[in-house]
């Protein structure tokens, strides 16, 4: 049995776990109640939090709502002092710059005068009657050596410098449309007249060829040049079926002779240019959906075939020309030339062109010269929207928009070998040939084979015929290729230049050796990207006297630096340059020169109106950015400007570029950040060094409608008095310079 004590410990024990289990357990009254205070307290927290959201948002909105009235406040302020200091820009700006126009356009005056009073026996390019009659009277000469040629071709390439220098200086409005045609036409008429001369006296060269053999060689080989035009002439004389090829070893050039031609009455002619008169003769040098320049039709120099009659006509279209102008048509022989002068008016052609049937002048201008042996410039074809397109998209035409041809033109040919002169009985005799300079057909399978008297399988004709001609020449000096230079040849029927027939290219960068083979005897020239140096890395103006700044454009492959002294500048330097530019560096001269000189040499750093298609820019409103390049002008004798990275993060209504106050007594201001846009100017908070964005206002600044009188905020006396002292011309030839390199949408 269970005692009495072990009874009372077990009944203890339940009583304790009882109570323990009640006190645990809680009432639904106690957690009704605990419920009703947690969402009390999350309630007090939601309000709290919201109560910290209003007044968040309340001193958000205060604080828009200020600056708001603050920008409305300095916005009402600019527009308050918006005339006023317009019209101070205007006296600063406008008139400056109207100013330089007025001179400029004086000392064209002046120079058209001193080229009228100008009596050194050149004829004055500009007069029709003048340029005609020496085209006429030089068409006429029968020059025997090819070097009388060349001493005449210094006078007519300057004629056409002259004229090509007054279309691209001379404002349209002022010039004339007519006018402009005019000058248009006459170039290409000296151009033409130019190269036709050079092939007859190629060809009367070669009627002496045996005289001026070569004793060890039994052929003959002359160089003649002047500083323009490079003659290397070699004819086959000795007939040698052993010979490969000849080395010009002055010029650094030669040439491999394929095996059939070794034993035919041939000679070969390297005509180097250093100018090119052929790409303009090309759709492609113009722009896309821009008219082409006003070329030659039926009444046109024709270089293809004898060219036999001189005569006036005037020009037709919707703008002829104010006088008449010279033209040559084939028909008579050469001897019975003869030139027909035309004393008729402006107004009389005028006249005659308006009361001319359209459809009468649409076949004037459809007529085509007729072909011939000789190379040379033709008149560009003209072609709809659909032929143009087509052509552009073909893979071996070469975009003169996107590439410019280097070094010059050479005009590599393979010609006939007239009859040459013998002598019988104490008598010259030679065999009188008509058609003038013959081009040797090449490759030609039935020519081939009948000259050599070979009956061949075709396979064997394939052979024979077809071999490459080699070529080697040394890339003139004075041209920079960044990259491995190109070839490129001149398709006379289309009047393109074109990649195609060029085969193992080999360029040695160390010699400028340049090494290659065609399919066909070609005239050939250099081409390279003509956006190589866009778009920019970086850019600065800097101030470096009176009158006198330093623009210096860094590239992805060189410095450049355009000195800019009174209203001239110079390129100064230029790193990273292989080539000799003792003829570019260091002289002074306007920057419409400047920019034709580089140009020439590959130094391209002047977007043309399309280059945007063929690099990426940033955008920016023209009229915006023409402001700044004023503003810039305007400032540039006592302020520095300089690239800034924000500028291609901001919209195209907008510009922003680095700005410092370059002190005369030595120092320089710190950086500033200047926002610019067609409505206002105005001061930044953001720096170069920060890593977002923001339109923020530099404390305490405000509005204003110009750039010169936003800095002039922060700037001393002695800087805005030194802008006072500016010369209109200088700042002109700032502004344009800075206009033509457009730095701050190629950057």
């Amino acid at each position: 049995m269970e005692s009495a004590a072990v009874r009372k410990q077990r009944e203890s024990s339940k009583g304790t776990s009882a109570a323990s289990r009640k006190k645990g357990k809680v009432s639904k009254a106690e957690k009704v109640r605990l419920q009703k205070e947690e969402e009390e307290r999350r309630q007090r927290e939601e309000e709290e939090a919201q109560f910290i959201a209003e007044q968040i948002e309340a001193a958000h909105l205060e604080k828009e709502r200020l600056e708001r009235e603050e920008l409305q406040r300095l916005e009402a302020k600019q527009l308050e002092h918006r005339e006023e200091e317009l019209g101070e820009h205007r006296v600063l700006v406008e008139e400056k710059l109207e100013a330089a126009e007025r001179c400029k356009k004086d000392v064209r005056t002046r120079a058209k005068w001193d080229r009228y009073m100008l009596c050194d026996g050149s004829p004055d390019p500009t007069i029709p009657q003048e340029i005609n009659t020496f085209m006429s009277l030089w068409s006429e000469e029968a020059e025997d050596h090819f070097q009388s040629v060349l001493n005449k071709s210094c006078l007519v390439l300057r004629l056409i410098e002259e004229l090509e220098f007054l279309l691209l200086d001379t404002p349209l409005q002022e010039l004339g449309e007519a006018a402009s045609a005019q000058y248009t036409l006459t170039v290409r008429q000296l151009q033409a007249l130019l190269q036709r001369k050079f092939d007859d006296a190629t060809e009367s060269l070669l009627k002496n060829a045996a005289a001026l053999s070569d004793i060890d060689t039994g052929n003959m080989q002359e160089v003649i040049k002047n500083q323009h035009v490079t003659l290397c002439m070699w004819a086959n004389l000795n007939k040698n079926p052993r010979f490969r090829g000849y080395h010009f070893q002055q010029e650094a050039l030669s040439f491999d002779l394929p095996r059939p031609l070794a034993l035919s009455s041939i000679a070969v002619r390297i005509l180097h240019t250093d100018y090119d008169h052929l790409s303009c003769l090309s759709q492609t040098s113009q722009p896309q959906g821009k008219e082409p320049e006003e070329q030659p039709a039926a009444d046109t120099i024709v270089l293809e075939g004898e060219v036999t009659d001189w005569k006036m006509a005037t020009v037709e279209g919707e703008n002829p020309a104010p006088e008449s102008v010279l033209v040559m048509e084939e028909g008579e022989k050469a001897e019975e030339r003869k030139s027909v002068l035309s004393t008729a008016s402006h107004q009389e052609d005028v006249n005659e062109a308006e009361e001319k049937p359209a459809n009468e002048e649409e076949e004037g201008k459809s007529e085509s010269p007729a072909g011939g042996a000789s190379e040379g410039p033709s008149p560009a074809p003209l072609l709809n929207d659909a032929q143009e397109e087509e052509q552009l998209l073909e893979d071996d035409v070469v975009d003169l928009r996107q590439f410019t041809s280097l070094g010059g033109v050479y005009f590599f040919d393979v010609l006939v070998l007239p009859p040459q002169c013998k002598q019988v009985n104490g008598w010259s005799m030679v065999q009188l040939v008509s058609g003038g300079l013959q081009k040797f057909p090449y490759p030609q399978e039935s020519y081939l084979s009948a000259s050599l008297g070979m009956s061949l399988q075709e396979k064997d004709i394939e052979g024979l015929i077809s071999p490459p001609v080699g070529v080697s020449i040394k890339v003139p000096n004075h041209v920079i290729f960044f990259e491995d230079p190109q070839v490129a040849r001149w398709d006379p029927e289309s009047s393109n230049w074109k990649t195609d027939g060029i085969m193992e290219q080999n360029y040695k960068a160390e010699q400028r050796e340049l090494t290659f083979k065609l399919d066909a005897f070609y005239t050939f020239t250099l081409i390279q990207e003509t956006h190589l140096h866009m778009p920019y890395e970086s850019w600065e103006l800097t101030p470096k006297g009176v009158n006198e700044v330093s623009l210096t454009i860094v590239t992805a492959l060189t410095d450049i630096q355009i000195d800019i002294k009174d209203d001239q500048c110079r390129l100064a330097a230029v790193s990273g340059a292989d080539g000799d530019l003792t003829d570019v560096i260091g002289r002074w001269t306007t920057p419409l020169r400047l920019k034709a000189a580089m140009k020439r040499v590959g130094l391209n750093v002047f977007p043309a109106e399309d280059s945007g298609k063929y690099v990426s820019i940033n955008k920016k409103n023209e009229e915006a950015e023409k402001m700044a390049y004023k503003e810039m002008a305007l400032l540039s004798p006592s302020f520095t400007f300089a690239w800034s990275k924000w500028n291609h993060n901001c919209g195209y209504e907008q510009i922003i570029m680095k700005v410092r106050e370059c002190s005369g007594s030595g120092g320089d201001h710190e950086w500033a950040l200047y926002l610019l846009s067609t409505r206002r100017a105005q001061r930044l908070k953001v720096t170069e060094s920060c890593d977002t964005f923001s339109e923020e206002l530099y404390e305490g600044s405000e509005f204003h409608s110009t750039l010169y009188h936003m800095v002039r905020d922060y700037s001393s006396a002695e800087a805005t008095a030194r802008l006072r002292h500016s010369h209109h011309l200088h700042m002109d030839c700032v502004y344009e310079l800075l206009s033509a390199t457009k730095v701050l949408t190629y950057s």
